[in-house]
């Protein structure tokens, strides 16, 4: 009879202390629907009278194509620049490795229009190198983004390789294998998860990118989150932007999501 009561009284007291942990649910939850998910729907309600204009605007069309080339060239180019000096910093020894490895840590707290104001100086008209129209072309919004965003895919690699078992390197090279074998057959194969996080990171933010193109104003470049500046900023026309807005929420979700399963099966194959 006792050991009955004893049961029960254990049973209540951990169903009280179940329903104390869901009441912490309410406030994180209550702050996610104020600041997220209310926004969101009043963005997409907003939208609603704009919808066709905006699906059959030749306008929106090229700043869709545009915002993806800008974007993939972008994440291309960081992954080969990415990392070839992720390579450099941790197999060739040269004096002043870490200050370099530091530098890369101090880019990653800098505002993007940074790097496109420095783009001014060097390429502008009255810059030092002086290269004419290069500055209002798409290929400038290119590389300051791949200036800008390398070290996002620096810095996973760099964490990637300084783990590599350096016994492993020796043993393949002691078989005879040149460093570009190693290379190619040893340290890429094993750092390739962190190259895939950091190239999916920098795909992910160059699609949302809107600093860079701003301050530019390279003509012909203007993405998705330009055009919704434009409309929302330049022309008042809020239903607009709020529908392209939509797009590219659903567009960043949606590549974000197929990223995830992507990796997620990457992940469940190797275990």
């Amino acid at each position: 009879m006792a050991v009955g009561v004893l049961g029960t009284a254990v049973a209540v007291s951990n169903q009280l202390r179940g329903e104390r942990r869901s009441l912490w649910l309410i406030p994180p939850l209550l702050l996610i629907a104020v600041l997220v998910v209310y926004p969101l729907v009043l963005v997409a309600v907003e939208s609603a009278p704009a919808w066709g204009d905006v699906l059959g605007s030749v306008e929106f069309r090229d700043a869709l194509i545009r915002t993806v080339q800008v974007a993939v060239c972008s994440t291309i180019g960081c992954l080969l620049v990415g990392t070839f000096l992720a390579v450099v910093i941790s197999f060739v020894p040269f004096p002043g490795a870490r200050v370099v490895a530091s530098l890369v840590d101090t880019m990653l707290a800098l505002p993007s229009f940074l790097v496109a104001l420095s783009f001014t100086f060097i390429y502008g008209t009255a810059g030092i190198l002086r290269t004419g129209g290069f500055l209002t072309t798409p290929w400038a919004v290119v590389l300051a983004e791949i200036t800008f965003y390398t070290p996002f895919v620096m810095r996973p690699l760099l964490a990637a390789m300084s783990r590599l078992p350096r016994a492993q390197l020796d043993v393949a090279a002691s078989l005879g294998a040149g460093p570009w074998r190693v290379l190619r057959q040893v340290v890429l194969p094993e750092v390739r998860p962190a190259m895939i996080a950091g190239g999916s990171l920098t795909l992910l933010l160059t699609l949302n990118e809107f600093g860079i193109v701003l301050f530019l104003g390279a003509k012909g470049t203007t993405t998705l989150p330009m055009l919704v500046h434009t409309k929302g900023i330049v022309m008042f026309d809020y239903p607009a932007a709020c529908a392209i807005a939509v797009v590219q929420s659903v567009l960043s979700l949606g590549l974000y999501a197929l990223l995830r399963k992507a990796l997620g099966g990457r992940r469940a194959r190797l275990d």
